[in-house]
């Protein structure tokens, strides 16, 4: 592994998956970064060395990690985060910085959160195979977009697999049919104004128990969910077609123009004409 490389991601087509930023580097001593907030969620895995992560929990109560050679760590959108290479023996690590519709219910399954940030695998041997992948994508910049999001979907399901928290999934294939059904409803239905309410009665279950188990699957309610969609929507729609900011917001679900800004910046960290001219296709 070269000692650093770093490289962005096309920003394609994904919206169960996108892959922002990846790359690696053997950090000098004391090297850090922070305090930050990333927007997506950043992973790191150290291949040898030692160093720290500083991060606020849930609760904006902050905690120290120390981590050595076959762990990561996982840094969550909004979450502030330091991380430090130890002075004499400073780590090696790779990253990934990815989001996506379904990436909270992945992050969840591995046993991963604001509090507990750290992964660590059942064997070495499993550590190694998420790390030979994270390297793999960070040593590919030249495959296709739609190459490395395969390998990032191999990174998250080896994440799951070999994560020494994993949660093991009850019920699976009954839950999975109402998330499915009520995901499709949205998928089908985010132009117009539905509710939890609306989705709820699609999958023929009271409301409050179907939120409960949108979000136990999901990482996030039902209302939220929407909300991502609805701007993965509009951010593919401001892409590659020229309608103007006003339409692509009504056809998004969201007819007053002011309260799509808002949401659009919260989400991309930017408004959305300012995303607009930085990733607008241009036609030849």
């Amino acid at each position: 592994m070269d000692d650093f490389s770093f490289s962005v991601f096309p920003n394609e087509n994904f919206l169960d998956l996108r892959l922002f930023q990846y790359g690696k580097e053997q950090c000098a001593p004391l090297h850090s970064y922070g305090p930050f907030v990333r927007n997506h969620y950043l992973f790191h895995y150290v291949y040898s060395g030692q160093g720290q992560l500083d991060a606020a929990d849930q609760n904006g109560v902050s905690r120290v990690y120390q981590l050595s050679p076959g762990q990561g760590f996982l840094i969550f959108p909004g979450q502030v985060t330091t991380y430090c290479a130890h002075e004499s023996n400073p780590w090696k690590y790779a990253w990934l910085e990815f989001d996506g519709l379904r990436v909270a219910e992945y992050v969840d399954r591995a046993g991963l959160s604001p509090a507990q940030p750290i992964y660590r695998p059942l064997t070495p041997e499993r550590g190694q195979g998420v790390g030979d992948t994270m390297a793999y994508i960070a040593s590919h910049s030249n495959e296709s977009p739609l190459h490395l999001v395969g390998h990032l979907c191999l990174f998250l399901d080896g994440l799951i697999q070999s994560s020494a928290t994993r949660r093991e999934l009850r019920g699976g294939q009954l839950r999975d049919f109402y998330i499915q059904e009520a995901i499709t409803f949205m998928e089908q239905n985010y132009s117009r104004e539905i509710t939890v309410e609306d989705m709820a009665n699609v999958c023929k279950l009271n409301r409050s128990y179907f939120s409960k188990l949108f979000k136990d699957s999901m990482g996030c309610p039902p209302q939220e969910f929407l909300i991502r969609l609805r701007l993965s929507k509009a951010a593919d729609l401001m892409k590659g077609t020229g309608k103007s900011i006003g339409d692509i917001s009504s056809m998004c679900g969201y007819p007053n123009q002011l309260h799509f800004s808002r949401a659009f910046r919260q989400r991309y960290g930017m408004p959305p004409r300012e995303w607009r001219a930085r990733n607008q296709i241009q036609k030849k």
